[in-house]
């Protein structure tokens, strides 16, 4: 049986994982709680919590793992965990990286550096760890659980990656037997290629960082309840929800048939009305508001001129190719 290198007052060793929906995140913690109990004869438990099952809606995953004969009573979400597996980086600015125990682990799928990520989530005292698990996935055409997956093995000494890979194989061989070597590819290139970083505490720091507070409570909640930033609002940001690809806009092939705006489920394409040659008003595609756009590519599939392309985003592509809409408010 695996020796854990460190429990709360409980006795468990926690992981928490953060994600949006689409990146197999509620797959991997299942996964590893297997890999814990049966592989490294622990006793543990495993759930998630999220809100609509689709792409793009914040998804966490919590697993436990405990000496056997401990007994497991706590099943509320993990607040204060040992390990925090972070599936994307955007997820940093809504507090995905909060309540990390001193001397935690935090492991991030970025491109980026672990200092500059350990610098933007303003980590300390932990071990910081990045790992480009989109752009393994993208290369081996596979999913991104797989790579943080192993990411997770490297950080958690007391797990087996051999059993791991039986899992993996157990998991997918029924309906996807060809997936199975390569998520094993996958996984075993998430085990390798990753970057650590001990970021040092601060005097004074607090012993856990806060989870940011919600704006609403009891004394200054909305009357009736109110939705005050509905699907269809001008704070709606999808930005987060895109997994390393986005569609990039060419308006000098571009022939204006709309057929990227008819496929497009969150209005993402901005028109304007203007002459053609001959002086006649039609609608003008002038680009995309990336603020809306989820990457979902569907307007790439139903272009017919190539004018949209898919394309791995890049830091700051979207935000100076973006074109914003125009709302006009018209006072009552």
């Amino acid at each position: 049986m695996a020796v854990l290198p460190e429990v709360n007052k409980l006795g468990f060793f926690e992981i928490r994982l953060e994600s949006i929906g689409g990146l197999g995140a509620n797959l991997a913690g299942k996964m590893l709680a297997e890999a814990g109990i049966v592989g490294a004869g622990m006793d543990g438990v495993s759930f998630s919590s999220y809100g609509s099952e689709k792409k793009g809606s914040p998804v966490k995953a919590h697993i436990r793992f405990c000496e056997l004969g401990t007994p497991i009573r706590d099943t509320s979400p993990i607040e204060h965990p040992h390990v925090i597996g972070i599936f994307h980086e955007a997820l940093i600015r809504t507090g995905g990286a909060s309540g990390v125990r001193p001397g935690g682990i935090v492991l991030v799928n970025s491109a980026h550096s672990a200092q500059r990520i350990a610098d933007d989530a303003k980590l300390h005292g932990c071990t910081v760890a990045v790992l480009d698990a989109t752009r393994i996935a993208l290369e081996e055409k596979n999913k991104v659980n797989m790579a943080m997956l192993g990411g997770l093995f490297r950080l958690c000494g007391f797990l087996d990656p051999e059993f791991m890979k039986d899992v993996i194989a157990k998991s997918l061989g029924k309906k996807y037997p060809q997936a199975v070597e390569l998520a094993i590819r996958v996984f075993e290139r998430g085990y390798s290629e990753i970057e650590m970083l001990e970021v040092p505490a601060k005097a004074g720091d607090e012993v856990y960082e806060k989870a940011p507070e919600n704006p609403f409570g009891y004394l200054n909640q909305p009357l009736g309840g109110m939705v005050v930033t509905p699907g269809s609002s001008l704070l709606k940001d999808l930005s987060i929800s895109r997994s390393g690809m986005l569609p990039a806009f060419d308006q000098a092939t571009c022939i204006n048939c709309a057929q990227c705006d008819t496929a497009c489920p969150d209005l993402c394409f901005v028109w304007e009305e203007q002459p053609d040659k001959r002086g006649r008003m039609q609608m003008v595609l002038q680009g995309i508001d990336y603020q809306y756009c989820k990457g979902c590519l569907k307007c790439v599939e139903a272009c017919p001129t190539d004018s949209l392309s898919r394309m791995l985003e890049q830091e700051g592509y979207a935000d100076a190719n973006q074109v914003k809409h125009r709302f006009d408010f018209v006072e009552a």
